[in-house]
């Protein structure tokens, strides 16, 4: 994909990108799936996690009609934690708000990420934001990132999409967004890296670098008028 000659907007995916939240979420499935009777254990959850709860939950054999039953619990489980930022994700965000707008498309339930973000302080840098529940599509499919793209009025080649997993990037490829990937600490190394990345990040702090070496000097966010 041929870098523009502006970028407008950063878009971020959220578990596992800007938040660290892999224990948080990890052991909130380990608990549904011992309340549930599934004989799951950590090497299961890796094997078949997808920022797709419903993938999961396939996978493991709960049947559909338990599946608000499995919400629940899960939810339940990890309000327990309290998951920090990303280390450096502060730092990143602050510096590319100053050139970009930001936003977020995450697979996350809204209520969850929205105190979150207001917990962190996020609110007012990451304005754009779909959520889990927004529309009936779900990552890979392009959907939820077209959405982001309508709200913030600008085209998929003004802007670039950064996440963990390969359905992050496939979602991006989908919506004719270039895709940046960074490891974080969710079980995706192995399956982002057969997608082949255009990028692939080992650490979210590199990121601004990265924009600067793609895209030169940047202009400031539009408004709309």
């Amino acid at each position: 994909m041929t870098a523009p000659h502006t970028l407008a907007a950063v878009l971020f995916d959220w578990d596992g990108t800007l938040i660290d939240s892999y224990h948080a979420d990890s052991q909130a499935y380990l608990a549904l799936f011992r309340e549930m009777g599934v004989p799951w254990g950590l090497p299961e959850l890796e094997r078949h996690y997808s920022p797709n709860w419903y993938v999961v939950y396939r996978a493991a054999g709960i049947p559909n009609v338990r599946w608000p039953d499995a919400d629940r619990t899960w939810r339940t489980y990890y309000a327990k934690h309290r998951p920090k930022l990303m280390s450096g994700a502060r730092r990143v965000l602050g510096q590319l708000a100053r050139r970009h707008k930001l936003g977020l498309v995450t697979s996350g339930d809204r209520n969850r990420v929205m105190g979150q973000l207001r917990g962190f302080g996020l609110l007012r840098i990451l304005r754009t934001r779909v959520c889990g529940g927004d529309l009936e599509e779900k990552k890979p499919h392009p959907a939820p990132l077209q959405m982001a793209l309508r709200q913030m009025a600008i085209e998929p080649a003004e802007c670039v999409y950064v996440g963990d997993t390969p359905e992050d990037v496939e979602m991006a490829r989908a919506a004719g967004v270039r895709a940046i990937a960074v490891l974080g600490p969710f079980p995706t190394e192995k399956r982002l890296r057969a997608v082949r990345p255009e990028f692939l990040l080992d650490d979210l702090r590199k990121l601004p670098g990265l924009l600067r070496e793609l895209y030169g000097k940047a202009r400031r966010p539009r408004t709309r008028s």
